[in-house]
């Protein structure tokens, strides 16, 4: 009887002891890991660079600077008493100019002991009201030395202070219910120069947190939605150019006076250059941040020399394709890394010198979270739509792997749409214009890699919004993202 029970309990350990299912998890292309923070920090992040010695350096709102040595996984604190510090840029290993609030600042380590000793004033040639929306960011430099920095809108939420640095200008507290510009140079992106003369380069921000600079060394500046801002935008950013939103305009050395807010939209429109890409409200993002260039060579995948952008409130990173079509930037946006582990909040952005990229993630009020996460790839190669390119008459989409032939040539798999955000004084917008696109022709290439759409009609003005159905590889991969919208400027002839 005992041996019969131990043979039936041994049954039962090896029935149990098997999966219910034997498949194995499919690898992902990329693994999120989260970064241990030091102990009794408020892990709202600033910012996050990488030192030439591959240690990171990140800030925190709450003024520490604190540098990460991934190997030791240490952190020890490098500065402290800064002013909400939202941008560095790294001189050498020993030396920053951190973005604060009151100023640009040089932060050095003299003496090799880990610690700064040197808090140097760069440049402080900007207006500050006292106004708590009155944020900075950058600084990043281009290939002739000059820096460039951005600083944020007042808002109609707070006030602004009997004292102030600068002129003050007391356009737009009459209009309560819009950003306001009331000091110089709230609503610009500034270029300091080799010289160390700060002067205004582009007006019309809302509130950009993001400035980088693409392949080609372009000046690309991200917005966030909000009065005058129908949905975030990306910005290819060019000297005296006006992008928008008028608070900013008080400040041009050529402006005729008066209230920019009371000038008929038809007018601004005019004189506003449109964004290089538009990320739809809800659908793809409501809040983007800081972009980088992937100059990792391949060791981040595929998608070496296009764009990655943050988005704070969601738990999600954007991919950005940029195109030139007659002389003028525009192109797709597409979710790149969805959940997995990654968190809200994503504010910054940062590749390590192993090719890895590194997410710095901040709240401050507002939806997100707090902390640092790595973005790390794994090697197995992902199936998604490598680039979506514009042709006279549809679309072209590359994919990073071969097609299954059978669903690709399916009409049915590619759901477009196209609408526009309107611009106008209203805090964002609805979508005008919805309206289906019908694909008429459908063609693969002879390495299933490229899928060329024809479709009924194209606007330009507008964005086009697709949506894909069953695409997968030709092993079977299911697509890792089926959203992806372009905004369409110009035509291609």
């Amino acid at each position: 009887m005992g041996k019969t029970v131990l043979i039936l309990l041994s049954i039962w350990l090896f029935i149990a002891a098997v999966p219910n299912d034997p498949k194995p998890v499919p690898k992902a292309a990329y693994r999120v890991e989260t970064i241990p923070m030091p102990d009794g920090l408020s892990a709202e992040t600033g910012a996050i660079e990488f030192l030439p010695d591959g240690r990171l350096v990140a800030s925190f709102h709450r003024g520490e600077v604190m540098i990460y040595n991934p190997k030791n996984r240490q952190w020890s604190l490098f500065a402290e008493g800064l002013h909400e510090p939202l941008g560095i840029l790294v001189v050498s290993n020993s030396e920053l100019i951190i973005m604060q609030r009151p100023e640009l600042t040089r932060v050095k380590d003299r003496d090799g002991d880990g610690k700064a000793d040197l808090y140097e004033k760069v440049t402080d040639a900007f207006g500050i009201s006292g106004n708590y929306h009155e944020f900075n960011y950058g600084p990043i430099r281009d290939k002739d030395g000059n820096l460039f920095i951005g600083l944020n809108t007042a808002s109609p939420n707070g006030g602004v202070r009997s004292e102030v640095r600068g002129q003050r200008d007391s356009v737009g507290i009459d209009h309560p219910k819009q950003m306001f510009s009331p000091v110089p140079y709230r609503g610009w992106i500034m270029k300091l120069t080799a010289d160390h003369k700060l002067v205004p380069y582009a007006s019309g921000f809302r509130s950009p947190n993001g400035l980088a600079f693409d392949a080609k060394g372009r000046l690309l500046v991200a917005d966030n939605q909000g009065d005058w801002v129908g949905t975030s935008p990306l910005f290819h950013v060019q000297q005296g150019k006006f992008y928008g939103h008028p608070g900013s305009l008080v400040w041009n050395e050529n402006w005729r006076g008066g209230n920019p807010f009371t000038m008929p939209v038809s007018e601004l429109e005019t004189m506003r250059t449109k964004a290089a890409v538009l990320f739809p409200h809800g659908i793809m993002a409501n809040s983007i941040t800081q972009p980088v260039l992937d100059k990792t060579g391949g060791k981040f995948g595929p998608f070496a020399g296009q764009l990655l952008i943050g988005e704070m409130n969601q738990e999600r990173i954007v991919r950005v394709m940029l195109e030139e079509v007659d002389g003028q930037l525009q192109g797709a946006c597409i979710p790149f890394l969805d959940g997995q582990g990654l968190r809200k909040g994503n504010n910054r952005l940062a590749f390590a010198p192993d090719g890895s990229l590194w997410t710095g993630q901040n709240d401050h009020g507002w939806a997100g979270a707090q902390g640092i996460q790595r973005i790390v790839f794994t090697g197995k190669p992902p199936m998604d739509v490598y680039t979506m390119n514009l042709t006279p008459t549809g679309f072209e989409l590359t994919f990073t792997q071969p097609l299954a032939p059978a669903a690709a040539t399916q009409p049915d798999n590619y759901k477009f749409r196209h609408y526009r955000y309107e611009y106008h004084k209203t805090y964002g917008s609805p979508q005008f214009d919805v309206q289906a696109v019908p694909v008429k022709t459908v063609t693969v290439s002879k390495d299933r890699r490229k899928v060329t759409l024809t479709l009924d009609e194209l606007k330009p003005g507008l964005i086009y919004e697709l949506t894909l159905g069953d695409i997968r590889a030709a092993n079977g991969e299911p697509l890792a993202n089926k959203l992806i919208c372009y905004t369409l400027n110009k035509l291609k002839r």
